[in-house]
């Protein structure tokens, strides 16, 4: 017998890639805020209830496609080499992806997702959940980092750790953006992103060293 999704799944699986898949390329060719919810049912051929039913907001049609990375930085320090810290994990994970071009790492130069980027780039509204979700994994780290050090919930070291090493990498990764959406290369800037994210992990060791180790 098979484990996998029923049909009743399966079907709203595929409405719900319909969707997304009609409402990016409207906001690619157009613009996120040209686009009405509307116009991505018309386009995938459902009702506007339909499309919220599967995406509570306009904003969701876009962000649904961050959900799998927004708890990476916690993944990553939770399955962390015995003895390694939370710092060096992050560290060895980010120049990897940037040796693989991951995009996740703002280090890839696919002409979609450079099209992908420069779309969120251009809406606020997109640029603001950004934001408040980069805040909610902070506040995913620091409730990590807390537990595995024994200290309270809320506890302030394990607030401002996991604060610098989220915005640090941030930076990291608006910058390869930054720089690729205005036109240069992925191998062209590798070598300047591997620096600087050997600089920044730098400047945090001293201040974080071996915490959570």
């Amino acid at each position: 017998m098979s484990n996998g999704p029923g049909l009743r799944e399966r079907k709203k699986q595929q409405t719900r890639r319909a969707i997304s898949e009609a409402a990016i390329a409207l906001f690619l060719e157009r613009g996120f805020d040209s686009v009405s919810v509307a116009e991505v049912a018309a386009a995938a051929d459902v009702s506007t209830m339909t499309v919220f039913n599967h995406f509570p907001t306009k904003e969701d049609l876009v962000l649904h496609r961050f959900d799998d990375h927004f708890d990476d930085v916690v993944a990553i320090v939770l399955d962390r080499e015995p003895g390694e810290s939370a710092l060096g994990a992050l560290r060895r994970h980010f120049l990897a992806g940037l040796d693989r071009r991951d995009v996740v790492t703002g280090l890839n130069d696919d002409e979609h997702v450079l099209a992908f980027q420069r779309m969120v780039l251009a809406a606020p509204s997109l640029r603001l959940r950004v934001l408040e979700q980069a805040t909610r994994t902070v506040d995913a780290l620091a409730a990590a980092l807390a537990e595995q050090t024994g200290t309270a919930p809320g506890d302030i070291t394990a607030r401002a750790a996991a604060t610098q090493l989220c915005c640090v990498q941030n930076e990291l990764v608006r910058e390869n953006i930054r720089r690729l959406t205005a036109g240069e290369k992925a191998d062209a800037v590798y070598p300047d992103a591997v620096v600087a994210a050997q600089q920044a992990f730098t400047l945090l060791e001293h201040g974080l060293g071996t915490y959570c180790a």
